[in-house]
């Protein structure tokens, strides 16, 4: 196809193809399904090689949140049951990240549900990323707490904090129609704040929300503009005792199709399957990899993921390799500006976490809090497989253990 030829050269020379472009990405069928994930494999093994980064979740302060995200499961007025507890201590912190390490994660997200931090929270995870540091030599920590106010940024970059989540979710145009408590700018001023303070932005999307194609591609385009180092792609689980719970929109080819789209756009950015990628992958994950470099390891924030062991086995199967903590994400001209690390903000990227209490970490995993901070469990035998578009429920479970419980987490 010459749009997927066009497409490759654009994604190797970091050109930004036209919007035209991504919203025929969107619309391939899917006899032509296999030779987009190849051609959008072509960019991401150009930049990123095969190697895959792991990130790991641990959820901070769960549910009791003020804002009304639909996606979201801790969001004002949910009857999800969703584990509910306030500031974890920097050692059950510590703890709870360790496990994920040990794993084989590269990088910590500490999220808290909530509008967005006070000094004093920002004391407490503060107080949290130094334990996590002072065990794990080469950790990075990203901090996901939801709207910035002047200064905090800076502040969590001064206690060694690495990055920064919060995603934009969706396109401005529909934004309305998902949260009414805070606003698509409020959003954007703190992916601004984070990256002006030189930590590394991480800002996302969410996906199956009920939007349009040029929905997509907008928030993507928006993305782009601002130039996030990693942006998780979530795919929405909608939550019983959320507004969005009846929104079963996706399918496998629809959300490779998505994660194709924004890797052409985004080519050199650390694009990250978030939450949602057990429920509507399934069985096509392995194919993902080959558009996107980075995922989450076992559990979500209120919801079950795949079994850490089946990820680390899902990535050998597929032919990649985890990446270590001496290797370097980024290319380097994202990251020589920057003096290595997670990377700078040079060039063409794209970026992502997310919500609105949790940078966005709300929908789907991290890059997502909890609408999508739900994820498939992998835990007992599967079910008999559901009918081809039927909406798949079983994959559905709410997370009862790891951090906030005394049980073992899954990583």
């Amino acid at each position: 196809m010459d749009l997927l030829n066009t497409l490759v050269d654009k994604g190797l020379r970091r050109e930004l193809p036209t919007r035209e472009e991504a919203l025929a990405v969107l619309a391939t069928s899917d006899d032509d399904l296999l030779d987009v994930v190849a051609a959008a494999g072509k960019v991401r093994r150009h930049w990123f090689g095969r190697r895959v980064k792991l990130n790991y979740l641990v959820n901070l302060k769960s549910g009791l949140c003020p804002e009304d995200c639909s996606y979201c499961s801790q969001r004002l007025g949910s009857t999800t049951g969703i584990l509910k507890y306030t500031w974890l201590k920097p050692d059950q912190a510590s703890q709870a990240a360790a496990a994920g390490l040990a794993g084989g994660a590269k990088r910590v997200c500490l999220v808290a549900s909530g509008r967005g931090p006070t000094d004093r929270d920002v004391d407490r995870v503060s107080e949290t990323i130094k334990a996590i540091k002072d065990q794990n030599e080469g950790v990075e920590v990203c901090a996901c707490l939801g709207l910035l106010s002047d200064g905090q940024a800076e502040r969590l970059r001064d206690a060694g904090a690495d990055a920064y989540n919060h995603n934009l979710n969706t396109s401005e145009g529909t934004y309305g129609d998902i949260t009414t408590t805070h606003t698509y700018a409020d959003r954007v001023d703190t992916v601004q704040k984070a990256h002006g303070a030189g930590l590394s932005a991480c800002s996302g999307l969410i996906a199956g929300m009920g939007e349009s194609d040029e929905d997509l591609v907008d928030v993507v385009y928006s993305l782009r503009e601002l130039d996030p180092d990693s942006v998780p792609v979530n795919f929405l689980i909608p939550v019983e005792g959320t507004p969005l719970a009846k929104e079963w929109n996706l399918t496998p080819q629809r959300c490779l199709r998505i994660l194709a789209m924004v890797r052409f756009v985004c080519p050199d950015v650390e694009v990250r399957i978030a939450g949602g990628r057990e429920v509507h992958l399934r069985t096509m994950q392995p194919l993902a990899l080959n558009l996107a470099n980075s995922i989450f390891l076992g559990d979500y924030l209120t919801t079950e993921g795949q079994a850490g062991k089946a990820d680390l086995e899902m990535i050998a199967d597929a032919g990649f390799e985890v990446e270590g903590t001496d290797q370097v994400t980024l290319p380097e001209h994202r990251t020589e500006t920057a003096g290595g690390g997670c990377g700078s903000h040079e060039a063409a990227g794209c970026g992502s976490h997310d919500g609105a209490g949790c940078g966005s970490h709300e929908s789907a995993g991290c890059g997502s809090h909890d609408g999508g901070g739900v994820c498939g469990t992998a835990a007992a035998p599967a079910p008999a497989a559901a009918p081809a578009g039927e909406p798949r429920t079983d994959l559905v479970a709410v997370r009862r253990r790891g951090a906030g419980t005394d049980l073992a987490p899954n990583a």
